[in-house]
């Protein structure tokens, strides 16, 4: 069994999201057939810290659920929300995972995980038991140019779960630019979990994140890197019941804290 707690599809849409990654979603489902993963959790997020309307964001969400309905129990779903639009984007949640049975939310770089305006959101998901996915991962500015002002590294992450102590977050692609320091900062985090996702396949980067936090905190995820996220884990020094957690148990209990 293999979850893939990150990935993207391109939906029925032409306008905004993904367009270019592929044509047509069902690649994602033979590469994930090849790869053994038997589902893989999607969003469609606006990127480049553009601001969506609420339109756009109900636009990504349809697709979503376009492709959820094309691939039944392949292709989860989470919502795509812009936190600007508050009580659009509340609305909005309610209505992809109360009314359609999407099983989160996806937040990209719009705002810092803490910001006030994403703390109704994140108070959300508690009262509904769902995670939250937040992109993230500590790029330095020596590192690229130009960085990204309001993306959230491990330390962001680690003020929210102070905040949320019994939300249920996922550091999106932590292990990418300087994960070490990622890893670390996160030690005492319990409710942050990492996902596995990043283009970066650093030898030790799998065997470092059970020392520092634990077989328990981690999640398989590819994020469009679909061969090079499974090489990932299958090629880390890990015993077979620490794959089995990492590719699909430790999500599986994330899945079933839902509560409505």
């Amino acid at each position: 069994m293999r979850i893939d707690v990150h990935m993207h599809v391109a939906g029925n849409l032409a306008s905004v999201g993904w367009r270019g990654r592929f044509e047509d979603d069902r690649v994602v489902i033979e590469a994930a057939d090849r790869l053994e993963i038997d589902q893989l959790c999607c969003s469609i997020p606006i990127q480049g810290g553009i601001h969506a309307t609420p339109e756009q964001v109900r636009e990504v969400n349809n697709s979503v659920r376009y492709a959820m309905r094309r691939f039944p129990d392949r292709i989860l779903g989470y919502a795509y929300l812009d936190p600007g639009h508050q009580r659009e984007a509340l609305a909005e949640m309610d209505r992809c995972i109360l009314k359609h049975g999407m099983i989160g939310i996806k937040l990209y770089n719009q705002y810092k995980c803490w910001d006030p305006v994403v703390l109704p959101i994140v108070e959300r998901t508690v009262e509904l038991g769902v995670p939250i996915l937040h992109h993230g991962g500590y790029i330095p500015p020596e590192y690229t140019r130009p960085p990204q002002p309001n993306r959230s590294h491990a330390g962001d992450f680690a003020r929210l779960a102070d905040i949320f102590p019994e939300a249920v977050i996922i550091d999106g692609h932590p292990i990418c630019g300087d994960w070490a320091w990622s890893l670390k900062t996160l030690r005492d985090s319990p409710n942050v979990y990492i996902d596995t996702s990043g283009s970066l396949n650093d030898d030790g980067m799998l065997e470092m994140a059970v020392r520092e936090i634990g077989v328990d905190r981690i999640l398989f995820a590819t994020d469009l890197s679909m061969e090079a996220g499974v090489g990932k884990v299958l090629g880390a020094d890990l015993t077979g019941r620490q794959r089995e957690k990492i590719f699909w148990k430790n999500m599986a209990g994330i899945l079933k804290r839902r509560k409505a």
